[in-house]
């Protein structure tokens, strides 16, 4: 499994020399996920981070009436983990599926330990995907109460452009916390205002 991508995602924050990238890289774990599989069910403790080299995750929850929140994707290029179980070790409550067929790489808990006290470059590398993320989930509950549905799939569109087209409308609906009945004929509406609107037909 190539591991260009992920050297790529950690150099845009740090520099390493090619033996740090190389004991980084040891410390990866390739796994290939099917579509439909899941990486962590609710309940579970979360161990690892999971780096995407291609395909797609998600990572969401069921409401008591058995409806699914889609909370993050992790298209090809992005991390994902349930991370306050990661942070505190203790059972999460973030499911993170397979969308498609996916290859990744994963970095257990532990070995990021290890990674700290052996070059600790990288403990300002996960301070600031960590910071990233919480700025995430703040803009997203800040969308959810203040935004209407159209202006959260505008935000989708801004976030993951390279999964407009790329996943089924469901999801997206389930992500912007709309009924997928309710996405499709927003979704015609947005079409008849628009020729170029960022979906297709």
């Amino acid at each position: 499994m190539s591991t260009e991508l992920i050297i790529k995602s950690v150099s845009r924050y740090i520099q390493l020399s090619d033996d740090e990238k190389n004991y980084f890289v040891s410390l990866l774990q390739p796994k290939t996920i099917k579509r439909k599989h899941f990486v962590l069910r609710e309940g579970q403790v979360c161990k690892y981070s999971t780096f995407v080299l291609s395909g797609c995750l998600r990572g969401f929850t069921l409401d008591s009436n058995g409806f699914e929140h889609v909370l993050n994707f992790g298209p090809a290029g992005w991390w994902i983990a349930d991370m306050y179980s990661l942070i505190t070790q203790k059972p999460g409550i973030l499911n993170i599926e397979a969308l498609e067929d996916t290859e990744a790489l994963t970095l257990s808990k532990t070995d990021q330990e290890k990674l700290y006290t052996k070059i600790p470059q990288f403990e300002r590398f996960f301070r600031i995907i960590t910071e990233n993320s919480l700025v995430s989930y703040q803009q997203r509950l800040i969308d959810n109460l203040s935004l209407t549905a159209e202006d959260r799939f505008h935000n989708f569109c801004k976030r993951y452009p390279t999964l407009i087209n790329g996943i089924p409308k469901k999801q997206i609906a389930a992500y912007i916390g709309v009924t997928p009945e309710f996405f499709s004929r927003m979704q015609h509406n947005l079409l008849k205002k628009d020729r170029n609107a960022p979906i297709k037909r």
